[in-house]
């Protein structure tokens, strides 16, 4: 065998290995991750865990639950994505069949590139800049009782829900782009050849078409949400319990409990933890158990939907 056929031969397994062995190590990883997560966690999982209210004392974390935290996580996670959905879907569709070559179009690209790499601190530090101006009130509460401040307070379920809309935009975008560019072209022109406006076959045609990929896009944002801690600290708040009118679960009190703070599960394990201000291992892993059950549960309904979809198109 030829010296150089010898040198590319060894090349190639070598890359081979060096991919087997990266696979198998971030495998090994997640592994020894979750063993040590249920380690230590599994024994706080109960209905009462699930279904009581968290206790607001780090000394007696342990005795109460995470129902708050949940719903929160739930809440916010609805919020932000509903606010994201159509901004993402409309720059998604521009940038896919309207954009043309020029300024604007390399501004939204970059506009959508910059911010996906724009920490989450920052993006919450903006966020609490904003919202706590006056003119922001109605997304939260004012200020009372402090004589020569005219500031909102800036922390509620609607300021974080915004937040991270602004968050997930460009993955989404990114998203829902690939998954329009995914539907063949000849759906475009048998439409048009047909008499239909573009409008009209991209709204009756393409996006029924991209329906599963599209889905998967708000998955995957879902996902960002729910994991994310910089954003709900600095604008939620560190309650542990919803800070609206009780009771926060009451019909007639749901706009002041999106208007006030309360807490997530990312926000609650940190309570929990020694990170913050607790001690009970045991409660901050069970949490992380149940955030990670929903983190795998969105990842696979993502995947159930993108094959779906994959298998549907041939």
């Amino acid at each position: 065998m030829p010296i150089k056929q010898k040198n590319h031969r060894a090349s190639d397994l070598a890359g081979t290995a060096y991919a087997h062995i990266s696979a198998a190590i971030i495998v090994c990883v997640f592994a020894f991750m979750l063993i040590v997560i249920l380690r230590y966690g599994f024994g706080a999982l109960s209905l009462r865990f699930l279904i009581e209210e968290p206790d607001p004392s780090a000394l007696g974390a342990s005795k109460g639950g995470i129902l708050t935290p949940l719903i929160g996580t739930v809440v916010l996670t609805l919020i932000g994505i509903l606010i994201a959905f159509p901004f993402a879907l409309a720059t998604a569709i521009y940038l896919g069949f309207y954009a043309k070559k020029g300024g604007f179009n390399t501004l939204v690209k970059g506009a959508v590139d910059i911010l996906s790499g724009v920490p989450t601190v920052v993006i919450a530090l903006f966020a609490l800049l904003v919202f706590t101006l006056p003119q922001f009130g109605f997304f939260s509460v004012m200020i009372e009782g402090v004589e020569g401040t005219n500031r909102a307070y800036g922390k509620s379920f609607l300021v974080a829900g915004i937040t991270m809309a602004i968050m997930i935009l460009p993955f989404v975008i990114k998203s829902m782009e690939e998954a329009l560019k995914a539907v063949p072209a000849s759906y475009m022109d048998a439409s048009l050849a047909l008499g239909a406006t573009k409008w009209r076959t991209i709204r009756k045609v393409i996006l029924g078409a991209a329906r599963d990929g599209l889905t998967t896009g708000v998955i995957l944002g879902m996902g960002r949400i729910v994991g994310d801690t910089a954003i709900v600290w600095l604008t939620l708040g560190g309650s542990i319990r919803m800070t609206g009118r009780k009771p926060w679960y009451a019909p007639e009190n749901w706009l002041s409990t999106l208007k006030n703070g309360g807490s997530t599960l990312t926000s609650y394990i940190y309570y929990a933890s020694p990170a913050g201000e607790g001690n009970q291992f045991d409660v901050a892993f069970g949490a992380s158990l149940v955030l990670i059950a929903i983190i795998l549960l969105l990842n696979l309904a993502a995947t159930l939907i993108g094959k779906a979809g994959a298998h549907k198109n041939g």
